[in-house]
């Protein structure tokens, strides 16, 4: 079992900058692959980046450029740096973790991005 703790959401103005962060605690030896899900009021969750455990990331065109996903394997932690923010930007923010081929998730975190 592997369980994920997301911080660092909140209420930022169009162009700003926020970062997230999820620490595993659990099995997190088994965990594989790290990264972050989002989901907008009426929409279905969307991936948004992906990082191996070898350091490879994989981003959304939609925050390519824009985003930087990273991995502190030593703090079992994975943060998610979110620049030049935009209203679209704005959902509920998941942390996932896949472990021995099963996906787990976070609580989840709210961006809102607005003036």
């Amino acid at each position: 079992q592997v369980q994920l703790v997301e911080s660092g959401g909140g209420l930022v103005q169009p162009g700003g900058s926020l970062r997230l962060s999820c620490t595993a605690s659990g099995s997190f030896f088994s965990i594989n692959d790290m990264g972050w899900y989002r989901q907008a009021p009426g929409k279905e969750r969307e991936w948004v980046a992906t990082i191996t455990s070898g350091g490879i990331t994989y981003y959304a065109d939609s925050v390519k450029g824009r985003f930087t996903i990273s991995r502190d394997n030593a703090k079992n932690t994975v943060s998610l740096q979110m620049n030049s923010l935009k209203p679209e930007d704005t959902a509920v923010y998941y942390c996932n973790a896949v472990a021995r081929l099963r996906n787990y998730w976070g609580q989840g975190t709210q961006v809102t991005v607005s003036s």
